[in-house]
């Protein structure tokens, strides 16, 4: 199998896998629990929040766990409103933002909170002068994602960040990096953010376990689960702690692994590039910063044929955001693309065991399906 589609999710290394069986069925006490096997293994999920949290770099009391980077996401929503609820009810985002934003805010509209979504260019960006345009007095929260899922686009949060600060805003400002972090710099002081939304399984960590930082910026904050007090107080549940272990040490992989250098995933991505577009027919979408992304379209030749077509031959890729399953995604619909463009839009991302034999087995497979089917009209 040849996988590129490392936006929807990652291969697990061994090395990942070793260290969750070991918690699994070895180190496998509750770290709420009083005796030594518990405060041992309290110990070690300290050690493992320590790890995560340097790779940010951001302090270990700063990041808090959660199950997945929509909890996360979730989470830093209700924290910030929750905080500015004198502030007012209006919402600054992005009309691409993942649906873990997006959904939770649709309902907050039901609530009586106003939203206001920000469209981007053709080239898939969303400005800080758009916020800036934006921007009221009772504006609560601005979130905007570092890096788009689909478009690979690299949004201006810092920019952002300098902009509330130069306003005096009471807003809080949340970045989902999930498809950011260890991919471009996710330093959360560097960046001005209050909140950010962190997930494992985009870094060759396991599913279900993800982390929110939470800058000193946000006072008390208010937990999305109330219950037992663990995660002192912010975060109720027992803790998932081989997803846990499992994290860190894929950050820890991650981090030791020449090949995942975002350095080296740009030259792969323009590798691809250039074997793609010499493609007849074969466009560019939304040429996006981040290192591992890459949008393209064959006008006419639907994106869910290429897929079945290609995925039979072993080739994984995308037609966007693996929550939208064969829909249209809503990032798609932004750019305000052309119908036979829009219907032909292919997400080739990538990962450290990618090569470039790989990118010419697509660029080949794709090539051959233009050249025996007929586009659409």
């Amino acid at each position: 199998m040849i996988y590129l589609d490392h936006a929807a999710t990652t291969p697990l290394p061994r090395a990942v896998a070793e260290a969750m069986y070991d918690v699994l069925v070895g180190d496998f006490a509750n770290p709420s629990a009083q005796y030594p096997a518990g405060v041992a293994m309290k110990k070690r999920v300290e050690g493992w929040r320590a790890a995560i949290a340097a790779a940010i770099p951001c302090q270990p009391r700063q990041l808090h766990f959660t199950s997945c980077g929509t909890e996360s996401d979730n989470w830093a929503i209700q924290a910030a409103l929750w905080q500015n609820r004198r502030v007012g009810r209006h919402i600054i985002t992005t009309a691409v933002e993942h649906s873990a934003i997006l959904e939770p805010l649709k309902l907050l509209e039901q609530q009586g909170y106003e939203v206001t979504r920000l469209k981007p260019g053709r080239d898939g960006m969303v400005t800080a002068r758009q916020v800036a345009d934006a921007l009221r007095e009772d504006t609560a929260l601005v979130t905007m994602m570092l890096v788009n899922n689909e478009t690979g686009c690299v949004f201006p949060v810092a920019e952002v960040a300098a902009l509330l600060r130069q306003r005096g805003s009471r807003a809080l400002l949340h970045t989902d990096a999930v498809q950011a972090f260890l991919k471009v710099p996710c330093d959360p002081k560097a960046l001005g953010v209050d909140m950010m939304s962190l997930s494992a399984h985009k870094i060759g960590g396991p599913k279900g376990i993800g982390a929110l930082y939470v800058a000193d910026t946000v006072r008390a904050i208010r937990p999305l689960l109330p219950g037992g007090g663990q995660e002192e107080g912010t975060r109720s549940g027992t803790e998932a702690t081989a997803q846990i272990a499992g994290f860190a040490k894929a950050v820890e992989v991650r981090r030791g692994d020449a090949a995942a250098s975002p350095a080296r995933l740009a030259a792969l991505k323009d590798y691809c590039r250039q074997k793609l577009l010499a493609i007849p027919g074969v466009v560019e979408v939304a040429r996006g910063d981040a290192p591992h992304i890459i949008m393209v379209s064959l006008p006419g030749y639907p994106s869910a044929n290429v897929i079945t077509d290609l995925g039979a031959q072993g080739i994984c890729i995308s037609a966007g955001s693996a929550c939208h399953r064969g829909r249209l995604s809503h990032v798609v619909e932004a750019l305000g693309l052309d119908k036979r463009t829009a219907a032909g839009v292919l997400r080739i991302s990538f990962g450290p065991e990618n090569t470039e034999a790989d990118v010419d087995a697509l660029a080949a497979a794709l090539d051959a399906h233009r050249a025996r089917r007929f586009p659409m009209l």
